[in-house]
């Protein structure tokens, strides 16, 4: 180890991980499909810095009291909450075979906690890169979003896709992530809005996150289920004419939607890099259709923020993220941004929902170290 690397792990490393917003591919990477996610801002920093090996201590400005363990307190599961992303990820670079320093975790985040905008895998990716680092760990971060998964799927016990990892470690300023879930083959797609006049909207609905794991696992069953009804592996192997060969109702819909996003999330592509970015509010508006009539994962609060934004003149407006709650996304001008926001504010309130937070999406940069 060269002595600047020895400094730097003896006064310890801090790294961040932003969360991401979803512009088009909902409920497609489980099922080996096309999604297209881009970094925001807002984001997880942990400073890590040494303590003896074998020992993790970790404080969050969120929560009051630490959280500590042993490699012998290791068990999927626990921690519970927050803390088991943190144990997670020391858990799965042991069972990958590496040496993981102990190490004394500061972890602060101005990403809001349940709003669909992947706090959780900034999280385990902001730990995940301090611990490497710290340790001189050989894991090249094109690995980290495969482990990463690892920590929600096999130690907290949330069967989500590689989507969100990925774009929390890979993302690019200024570009969207095109990722095929199947390959993990990836490609940076410009999504230059404000050279074109336009502004994504997050509109945090602030809504309570409701039977989402449950839900978002039976999402995933049936998808499954109708995968090896149809004899194949995933449901990025079919395409519309497979729907009716399904028994079930259920099936059909879901499938339906999984088979049509794709579709959209690859005409999206296709409009960005032609440089028709106004032209990609139609397909977010379909998802939003499709996400509430056949995958059914809105909520009232998702459908009304999509319906003030639209009609307050937004090109096109989707739920983002797995549903039950969380955030709708609108593409509009950015002359008129605060107007929409308004009429979003406005109908919240008519409807007697709690008022929203509404902010502007900048495209940024995946997992790096600040120091």
């Amino acid at each position: 180890m060269s002595a600047i690397l020895s400094v730097a792990r003896d006064r310890g490393v801090v790294w961040a991980a932003p969360g991401r917003v979803n512009l088009i591919g909902e409920h497609t990477d489980y099922n080996d499909g096309y999604v297209l996610p881009f970094a925001i801002p807002q984001r997880c920093v942990v400073t890590a810095t040494p303590l003896p090996q074998g020992r993790w201590i970790a404080t969050s400005d969120s929560a009051t009291d630490p959280v500590s363990f042993d490699a012998t307190d290791l068990t999927p599961g626990e921690p519970a909450g927050w803390g088991a992303y943190v144990a997670g990820v020391v858990w799965a670079l042991r069972e990958a075979g590496y040496d993981v320093p102990g190490a004394r975790l500061t972890i602060s985040s101005d990403l809001p906690v349940g709003a669909g905008l992947s706090s959780s895998a900034a999280l385990a990716c902001a730990v995940l890169g301090a611990l490497v680092d710290l340790g001189q760990i050989p894991l090249a971060p094109a690995h980290w979003p495969r482990l990463a998964q690892q920590v929600e799927n096999a130690y907290v016990g949330m069967p989500c896709g590689i989507m969100d990892q990925s774009a929390v470690t890979l993302c690019r300023e200024g570009h969207a992530l095109f990722l095929d879930c199947r390959t993990l083959a990836s490609s940076h797609v410009p999504l230059d809005l404000a050279g074109a006049g336009l502004t994504l909207l997050v509109v945090d609905t602030r809504a309570p996150h409701r039977l989402v794991s449950g839900e978002y696992a039976a999402r995933r069953a049936t998808c499954a289920a109708a995968a090896a009804e149809l004899g194949v592996s995933a449901l990025r192997d079919v395409g519309l004419a497979a729907v009716d060969r399904l028994g079930s109702e259920v099936m059909r819909r879901r499938v339906r939607h999984v088979v049509t996003e794709n579709e959209r999330v690859l005409e999206c592509v296709r409009l960005l890099r032609a440089g028709g970015a106004a032209g990609i509010g139609p397909l977010l508006t379909a998802s939003h259709e499709s996400l509430r009539d056949d995958y059914e994962v809105t909520v009232p609060e998702l459908d009304v923020a999509v319906a003030a934004a639209l009609a307050a003149g937004a090109y096109g407006a989707r739920m983002t993220g797995g549903g039950f709650g969380g955030c709708v996304l609108a593409l509009v001008d950015t002359d008129r941004a605060d107007e929409v926001g308004a009429a979003v504010t406005d109908a919240f309130a008519t409807h007697g929902f709690a008022a929203p937070h509404v902010f502007p999406a900048t495209p940024a940069r995946g997992a790096t170290r600040l120091g």
